[in-house]
């Protein structure tokens, strides 16, 4: 395996990450996460009984795995915490868990703003999971932000009573419900004591393990058409879920990453508002969704489902440097009997074989250029691709083909070993 390898969403989060970054840290000395927060979620089989980590890396459930939570997530304690009580009744090694000394911690106050700006909006919210995220990096780079390492310097309580009473100023200038300052700072005293064996400067971790030859797995969050900066503005998260973000967000440089694999299914979902050109807002889409087991991990909300779109994937390959493309749910796909890949798009009597700012803003009047497959097989549990059927295989050159990368895994199933590693 590389030395690190980075697993990224393609598409709008959901993907199946979870799935590859597990196998992937079976023989890995550490996962780590790097962007995000937890309205990033995946569901883990563990012991027989299902896990949904939100914040900290699955890898810490492989006996000879760290996990680390790096400098780019944003920390509900309250969360944190939940998830770490799941951990100790399945008797998970606790001491192997690492908190970035540099992370931003999410307050009660940034989900009362996440609410009150979504409604603010109108018509034109984004459609957040509620959870907080993007006020607290609103408050980051705000400089107003506080990280883990402020919990143990004398002037926390301070700050934390000064936004607390700033926020609630807002609140009721709108009408919302103040928040009770007291209990705050009286819970987030608490969860600075309870964080303490578990905070540690993980940038210098990170480089030391490399020194010493260990194997680093990246485990993404959410996925590039929700980055900021590359993905569909304003319907994005409030992060960096591509390629750049796995470097600000560990400390890790260029030259430290080997492998990076990028998450799709063989067909596309989102949840929340945004563009999504090939969406089947019909019984195709139902179809999907239903046999997908489409609903959100985190929010349950069902997402919306259509064909896959590799017109926007070779963007998302070229922007992260893709190296392997990790391919879910082939199995749903060969329940349909036929499905369709979207290979361009037509907008004005112009085509597109890729992807370009023309389209932006005009996603609702583009019409997809689609290439129809004969999909009917049962491949559930597959380990072998010489075993696939020709239909299956065709499936997957076309898109390799089209994306110019390998696909090297290829889930069959809903369970994590259900998959075919090329």
């Amino acid at each position: 395996m590389a030395r690190v390898a980075v697993v990224l969403g393609l598409n709008y989060g959901d993907e199946g990450k979870g799935k590859v970054s597990t196998f992937l840290a079976k023989n890995s000395d550490i996962a780590l996460r790097c962007t995000g927060g937890n309205n990033a979620g995946h569901t883990v089989e563990f012991n027989g009984d299902k896990i949904v980590f939100h914040l900290i890396p699955s890898g810490i459930l492989n006996e000879g795995t760290d996990a680390v939570i790096g400098n780019g997530v944003v920390i509900d304690p309250k969360v944190l915490f939940e998830e770490i009580e799941v951990l100790k009744e399945h008797n998970v090694d606790l001491t192997k868990l690492h908190i970035s000394t540099r992370a931003h911690l999410i307050f009660p106050y940034h989900i009362a703003e996440d609410k009150l700006q979504e409604f603010l909006k109108g018509d034109d919210k984004v459609g957040t999971t509620a959870r907080g995220i993007g006020p607290c990096y609103m408050d980051k780079a705000n400089r107003i932000g506080l990280r883990v390492i402020d919990m143990y310097s004398d002037s926390f309580e301070r700050k934390l009573r000064r936004n607390i009473q700033n926020k609630n100023k807002v609140f009721e200038l709108y009408g919302f419900e103040t928040l009770n300052e007291d209990e705050i700072v009286k819970d987030y005293l608490n969860y600075r004591d309870m964080m303490k064996p578990y905070v540690m400067d993980t940038v210098s971790y990170l480089h030391k393990a490399i020194e010493e030859d260990k194997t680093i797995v990246c485990e993404g969050a959410q996925a590039t058409g929700l980055d900021m900066d590359l993905g569909d503005y304003p319907m994005v998260t409030s992060s960096n879920p591509t390629i750049g973000g796995i470097q600000t967000g560990s400390g890790l440089g260029a030259r430290d990453l080997n492998e990076v694999y990028g998450v799709c299914k063989a067909y596309a979902s989102r949840v929340g508002e945004g563009p999504f050109i090939t969406e089947q807002n019909n019984e195709v889409g139902d179809t999907i969704r239903e046999l997908g087991h489409e609903y959100g991990a985190t929010t349950k909300r069902p997402r919306r489902c259509g064909w896959m779109d590799l017109v926007a994937l070779k963007y998302a390959v070229r922007v992260n440097g893709i190296t392997g493309l990790a391919l879910n749910h082939l199995d749903t796909i060969g329940k349909l009997g036929t499905a369709k890949l979207c290979v361009g798009y037509k907008l004005n009597d112009k085509i597109y074989d890729e992807s370009s700012d023309d389209i932006i803003g005009h996603e609702n009047e583009v019409e997809p250029i689609y290439e129809e497959f004969k999909t009917k097989f049962d491949i559930k549990g597959e380990k072998d691709y010489n075993n696939l059927p020709t239909q299956a295989k065709k499936y997957v050159k076309r898109i390799e083909k089209h994306l110019g990368i390998p696909v090297k895994f290829i889930g069959t199933g809903p369970d994590n070993e259900d998959m075919i590693i090329r």
